[in-house]
């Protein structure tokens, strides 16, 4: 929880205020968004190649201590840069050094440490919703020492916070020696095919890549419709708000409970099912009153599936392989979310409401995927290896 907390909470001060703060280094609004789009496909390449090596060593924690100190190294590096290309390469590092960290620590807590409380599982949605928490409350926090022409404090608390994540991974339960074969490099490579190869998994991939990549168009768009629609920005706060509060409620409280009693496939099911009403909704209306009704299912439609595609990951991946899963997890989803983000701005420039209704298409073309697909996965478990 140590190490969620302070990387989250280096998310939270940094991610909203990124654009901003190159702004006040001079940059134009076209470099700003070549910059943070080069960023994101960094992102998608570096991902799964760390993680990979990761579980290759079985050095899960020493490449997560040294991705979070490079990234704290690069953020540092950002105040002394003052022309683009400079700019540009050092978001690159830093993005190539922030890309594995989550998966890493995901592939950790879920496939490597599993402790137990009074006889009972600790739950990863605990440890997730904190989390949450965090990336909320540094959010908060940061804005209480920047102001308009300054923004140097979002690069020294993500320095800093990502210097104690860093530290946090010494109190980490490393790969049991068990799980680290001794093998030539080369001969990970089939192993990697034979991941891809289990149904469950690319079901996982696939349906978590529809539902989470819905959400391309309300991330983009969303605060833009609203306020066209006269919302005012205190309200467009309190909706945005209310969406990641719903996310740390079903993290900390609601979904593992939920899982105990309907298994992964029942949460995956319920996941797109709610994509395809919010989505519908946020299509056909901008009524403050039906916004504030739809947003928290961002409960279920990020909170819920990933909890649901956790304990899946859990039970079905072997350790020596855990880093690499979580990795090609997250890159599915960058992928499609990189893609419907483009397209998004097609479709919103040409009908600004009804280009939600794609978006709900998604999750209904995940839904039966979800049901068929994922109808093995309660109790089924691959040892180790």
């Amino acid at each position: 929880m140590l190490l969620y907390v302070a990387l989250y909470a280096a998310f939270g001060v940094a991610s909203p205020f990124w654009p901003k703060f190159f702004e006040t280094k001079g940059l134009a609004p076209q470099q700003i968004g070549m910059l943070l789009a080069a960023a994101m496909l960094m992102r998608l390449a570096s991902g799964p190649s760390v993680a990979f090596l990761a579980d290759l060593i079985g050095a899960l924690r020493l490449l997560l201590a040294g991705c979070a100190a490079l990234a704290a190294a690069a953020a540092a590096a950002l105040i002394s840069a003052d022309t683009f290309l400079l700019l540009l390469l050092i978001a690159l590092a830093q993005a190539a050094a922030l890309a594995p960290t989550t998966s890493i620590a995901d592939a950790l807590s879920v496939n490597v440490a599993k402790p137990r409380i009074a006889g009972r599982r600790f739950e990863y949605g605990w440890i997730r919703g904190s989390a949450s928490a965090a990336f909320i409350l540094g959010t908060l926090g940061v804005g209480q020492f920047i102001s308009p022409a300054d923004f140097s404090a979002v690069i020294w608390l993500n320095a800093g916070l990502l210097i104690a994540a860093a530290g946090a991974t010494a109190l980490l339960p490393g790969v049991p020696s068990r799980a680290v074969r001794q093998r030539a490099p080369w001969s990970s490579v089939p192993e990697v095919g034979s991941l891809l190869a289990i149904p469950s998994f690319r079901t996982v991939i696939l349906v978590s890549a529809l539902v989470y990549g819905s959400h391309a168009m309300h991330d983009a768009f969303a605060v833009i419709r609203w306020t066209d629609a006269g919302i005012s920005p205190a309200a467009i706060s309190f909706l945005w708000s209310e969406a990641v509060i719903a996310e740390v409620f079903v993290f900390l409280l609601i979904g593992p409970a939920f899982l105990d009693r309907w298994g992964p496939r029942g949460a995956a099911v319920l996941a797109a099912g709610a994509g395809i009403v919010r989505w519908c909704v946020a299509g056909l209306t901008t009524s403050a009153l039906a916004l504030a009704l739809i947003q928290p299912l961002h409960g279920l439609t990020f909170a819920l599936l990933h909890l649901a595609c956790m304990r899946i990951m859990g039970n079905l991946i072997p350790r020596s392989a855990a880093a690499t899963a979580q990795a090609f997890y997250a890159f599915g989803s960058g992928l499609v979310t990189v893609a419907l983000t483009f397209l998004s701005g097609i479709l919103y420039a040409s009908h600004p409401g009804a280009a939600f209704f794609p978006m709900a298409a998604l999750c209904a073309v995940a839904l039966p995927l979800a049901w068929a697909g994922l109808a093995n996965t309660r109790d089924h478990t691959i040892p180790a290896t």
